[in-house]
């Protein structure tokens, strides 16, 4: 399953960085504490891939009546995605990409930085995988 979150609509892109980024480290602590209390229950712990980058994008209301939601369609929707995906190439949590980790004020040695092709795009992107996201800083 997957979930889209959007922060920062019509404010500043450094505050919207590091408000995803600390959606991502508490979603990594707590999924941790749901690992340790089901533990005796699951056969192996639950696993989240968390991508993030940030950019333009169209956003609007889709659906009708009381399903209307809020979404958002664009380059940086599927940039977002593709990060998620390269969670489990780069055997990580959480991939940001390094205009992400710029703005949000990640440190060069939380994580690992690598330069990605994504699919559907020509150029490589510089990112940051980060193994566990639990362990970033507010």
């Amino acid at each position: 399953d997957g979930v889209m979150a959007l922060f920062g609509i019509g404010g500043r892109p450094e505050i919207a960085a590091a408000q995803a980024v600390d959606a991502a480290r508490r979603m990594a602590q707590n999924l941790a504490e749901l690992n340790n209390g089901f533990a005796e229950e699951l056969q192996s712990p639950l696993k989240i891939g968390i991508g993030i980058h940030f950019g333009p994008a169209i956003i609007g209301e889709m659906g009708f009546g009381e399903t209307q939601s809020l979404t958002a369609v664009g380059d940086t929707v599927n940039i977002a995605s593709r990060l998620e995906t390269a969670t489990k190439e780069l055997k990580c949590q959480l991939v940001v990409s390094d205009v992400v980790a710029k703005a949000a004020g990640i440190h060069a040695g939380v994580g690992q930085p690598h330069e990605i092709e994504l699919r559907g795009r020509s150029k490589t992107l510089q990112v940051l995988a980060i193994k566990n996201a639990a362990t970033l800083t507010k």
